[in-house]
This record gives structure tokens, sequence and C-alpha cells, in this order.
């Protein structure tokens, strides 16, 4: 083998690492793929890397990043929950039904997000201390919820809402809509969090091997009570911001939106099975989800592939996971 042929293995082998190494780095993967992505819809249409648009993206995700951070805690600590698109929903409706009847908005609101906590805490009680499947108990509570939401509402849209609660999902700061602004603080806390706060990482060791987690003195049951207290509370300031944004609560608002979060989520690398996930990672999930889904809709894609692209994501996103965990199973033994 000549001088010529030693060099050109060695630049293969150099980006064979290199692309091993990206794909490792969920987040970094996600950031390249979201970067060529929106350099080739550029090109197809300059409306694409405009202001307006790129605005439109994050708003547009902010409800389904929110949610994600909460529905990622759970993911890592070996949890789920499938009833965060039937909480925000019910959080919606209960502060808009307040404020019809002359409940000043701060009390409204808080109502509004206590009822979300209300549902995150039956769900918690009834998977840590009884030990029920979570995929089975919040999908009864999914049902339960949505339930309550079609009677209290008495199945139609609540409009003509004060603008003094309007404000919450409409009013601007520094150029950008609040419920951008809060998504990033929710992301950017969260992440802090559940890298470097003592009680959230817990929720690694809880999901990697729950038996041992218990015998170091973790208090697991308490720890999943407040995962899923704080994932419906999310899912219901963004059923509230979403409400003020549309200056409507719709019974019909956040179905089929679980699938959505657990795909952001799953993208972003938090796995299924429990051990790992970050907030930044989901957040990524979510742009990499609000991107192609723009793009679809610039392109004049119907509407109802977009299920069918998500559902198809998932999977992908799954199968990746189980095949770079294998991976980095047969390199350690």
């Amino acid at each position: 083998m000549n001088s010529g042929e030693n060099r050109s293995t060695t630049v293969q082998s150099i980006a064979i690492n290199l692309l091993t190494r990206v794909l490792e780095v969920r987040e970094l993967m996600l950031i390249v793929i979201i970067i060529i992505g929106g350099t080739a819809m550029s090109i197809t249409t300059p409306i694409f890397f405009s202001s307006s648009n790129f605005k439109a993206i994050l708003l547009g995700l902010s409800v389904e990043a929110i949610i994600a951070a909460g529905m990622t805690i759970l993911l890592v600590s070996g949890g789920l929950d499938m009833s965060v698109g039937s909480t925000m929903a019910l959080s919606g409706i209960i502060s808009c039904i307040a404020i019809k009847f002359g409940i000043p908005v701060f009390f409204s609101v808080s109502l509004g997000i206590l009822s979300g906590t209300l549902v995150g805490f039956i769900n918690g009680i009834i998977i840590a201390h009884w030990l029920i499947n979570p995929f089975i108990v919040t999908l009864g509570m999914l049902s339960i919820v949505r339930g309550l939401v079609l009677i209290l509402a008495n199945g139609v849209t609540i409009i003509n809402l004060p603008e003094s609660f309007t404000i919450l999902g409409q009013g601007k700061l520094f150029g950008l809509q609040f419920p951008i602004i809060l998504m990033f603080f929710v992301i950017i806390s969260g992440d802090i969090l559940l890298r470097r706060s003592r009680f959230f990482r817990q929720n690694y060791y809880i999901g990697s091997n729950e038996k041992a987690a218990i015998l170091t003195g973790i208090k697991v049951k308490k720890v999943k009570i407040i995962n899923y207290m704080l994932t419906s509370t999310l899912a219901g300031i963004a059923g509230i911001l979403m409400a003020a944004r549309m200056a409507s609560a719709s019974v019909n608002i956040g179905t089929g939106l679980e699938l959505k979060v657990i795909t952001a989520s799953v993208i972003g690398g938090a796995s299924l099975s429990g051990g790992e996930g970050s907030i930044a990672g989901a957040f990524l999930g979510a742009l990499l989800m609000g991107t192609l889904i723009n793009s679809m809709n610039i392109l004049g894609i119907d509407v109802y592939w977009q299920n069918v692209i998500t559902g198809i994501i998932l999977i992908t996103a799954v199968i990746l996971d189980n095949v770079m965990k294998r991976r980095r199973e047969s390199a350690s033994q």
C-alpha cells in the first residue's frame, strides 16, 4: 500500500470516527440536521430564513417544548405521561370558565394551574404507591380528564375572553411573544436543574436501576410523585398560554399532543427504558419537528401527512436509540 492510499484510509477513518462521535452526542447531531435542513429550505424558498418565520416556528413549538421539559424528566426516571394533552385542555378550560364567572384573572389562572398539578398528583400516587404501569394509568387519566373537559365546557369553545387574560399569550417582550420567552426560561432552567441539581439527578439513577436507587436511600416514590406533578403543572401552564394566545379555550385542544411531546423527547435522546435524556435535547427535538412541519406548510404538503411523518420519526428515533445502546453495551464488554 502506497503513501497516498494510507492517507486516504486515514482520512476515511477520521471521518468515520467524527461521524460516530456526532451520532453519539444527540444534541450535536440534531443541531447539524437542523442546520442542513434549514439551509436546504432557504435555498428552496427565501421565506424560510426570515425573522417572522423563525418566530412563527418558535411560537408553534413553545407549548410542546414546555411540556417536553417535564416529559423528559419522566422518561429519564423510567416514567411516562399520556395525559398531558388532556391536562393542558383542562387547565385552559377551568381558567376560562373561572374568568367568565367574574373571578380575577390571577386567581383564575392559578386555579387552572392547580387543576393540572392535581392531575399529576393523582397519577403519581397511583403509579408510585400502587405500582401500576405508567402507560395504563395515564392513558386512563387521558380519557377521564378529556371527559371532564367536555362536561365542564358543555362541549363548546369558550370565547370572548378579556384582554387582561389574552395578553399572557399575545403580549410581547423584546419582540418575542410571552410563550416563547417562557419556553426558553423553562428549557434553560430545567436543563440546568436536571444536569446539576442533586434532587433531579436522582432520576437518572431511578431510571437506570430503580431497585438499586432504593437501596442507596433515594426516596423513589416521592421523586416520582413530584415528577408527575411537575409535568402536569407544565401542561397546565401550556394550556393557559394556548388559550390566551388563541383568545379561546377549545375542548379539542391538546388532542394527540402526547405523541408529539414524546417524539420530541425521544429524538432529543431520552430513552423509553429510562436513565437517559436531556431537556436541551428535547427542545432540539421539538425544534426539528417544528422546522419540519413549518417546511411542509411552506411547501404546501397536506396537513394530514404531519401525523404520518411524526409517527415515522418516533419509530426511527426509537430504533436509533436501541442501535446506539446495543453498540455501547457491546463496546463495554
